[in-house]
């Protein structure tokens, strides 16, 4: 069964002519009796009465409100689809890591708003691996994350390297680290730190880097805010591991502290085999060259898909256009937060 068939068929029925319905359809009446016959015959059983006038038959009246309702329903996806390439969606989903929500994206989305009045924007702060993970199920449209690349290395995504940052070490303003420049890696690993919940890709980073260097990881509280990064860290011994874009406002606060960190020298067992997590005994061991990625990318993600949709689309040029935080016109729309390194 055709579209064309049940077209032919309901144009027959409305006009009641074989013919007419060819004016109609600006088609040979021969196209149209062609039609219909076909649908007959997967239906099993005429459905006009061909006389002087075509009327239905029983079939071709129960077979009609069918007809119609498939009819109707094509011109419906098709309006939706039309309606969705014209770039009037209802809304646009966005997930992104918090430093990004609380910094980087106020420009983009008063542009996008005033580019796109009638599109709801929403906005969700997520962790990187959770913001990836909706991406994939189809919840949002556009994901603004620390780049994952065992979720990210598919041929259906797009990704967007924004920019990378370095790594830093936030405390108290006296704590025992507070002195230095750079904080030893040696030094660093000796204090318990306030980390990320699962699913963030923070988490993820400070826990491989720990095991790179076969250092254990003293998590002693798992925190989801930078707030609460913040109000725990200025309490005391505690310190945490953030990327440079998330201490922007610790920066003006005299309770915080930040320092870079010096990177450590990779360690593994002479017979080349990376010491277990678990491990912190460095006996019997060779250094080798030291690491040099203390630093994360940012990236924006999205499926190739989205991407022929007009406000997604004008939504990722406009991101392009205001991240990386260096850009110029990044600069003009934030200046009021001022982004200084103690290190």
């Amino acid at each position: 069964m055709r579209l064309e068939q049940l077209q032919s068929f309901l144009c027959v029925a409305e006009t009641g002519s074989f013919q007419q319905a060819a004016l109609k359809c600006g088609v040979t009446q021969s196209t149209i009796s062609r039609q219909v016959q076909g649908l007959e015959a997967e239906l099993g059983l005429p459905l006009f009465h061909r006389t002087a006038q075509a009327k239905l038959t029983i079939g071709g009246e129960r077979f009609w409100p069918y007809a119609r309702k498939i009819c109707q329903t094509w011109d419906g996806a098709k309006e939706e689809l039309a309606t969705l390439l014209a770039g009037k969606q209802p809304e646009l989903c966005v997930a992104a890591i918090h430093s990004i929500c609380a910094s980087y994206l106020p420009p983009v989305l008063q542009k996008f708003c005033y580019a796109y009045p009638e599109v709801q924007l929403r906005v969700t702060s997520l962790g990187s691996d959770r913001a990836l993970k909706v991406l994939r199920d189809g919840l949002v449209d556009v994901a603004i994350v620390m780049n994952n690349r065992s979720f990210t290395a598919t041929g259906e995504l797009i990704v967007e390297s924004l920019y990378e940052e370095p790594i830093e070490v936030l405390m108290a303003h006296n704590h025992p680290l507070a002195k230095s420049t750079q904080v030893p890696w040696s030094e660093l690993v000796r204090y318990p730190q306030v980390v990320f919940k699962d699913g963030y890709g923070m988490r993820r980073w400070v826990q491989e880097k720990f095991n790179q260097t076969g250092a254990k990881l003293n998590a002693v509280l798992e925190l989801n805010t930078l707030d609460a990064f913040r109000g725990v860290v200025r309490q005391g011994q505690l310190i945490a591991l953030l990327p440079r874009s998330a201490l922007i406002e610790s920066r003006t606060d005299p309770t915080l502290t930040i320092c870079a960190i010096q990177p450590p020298e990779r360690r593994v067992h002479s017979t080349d085999s990376p010491l277990s997590p678990e491990s912190s005994n460095f006996s019997d061991v060779e250094k080798t060259p030291p690491d040099p990625a203390w630093s994360r990318e940012v990236v924006m993600v999205a499926t190739s898909d989205r991407m022929q949709i007009p406000p997604i689309e004008y939504f990722w040029k406009l991101v392009q256009e205001f991240i990386p935080p260096g850009s110029d016109r990044f600069r003009e729309q934030i200046g009021q937060f001022t982004v200084k390194s103690t290190s």
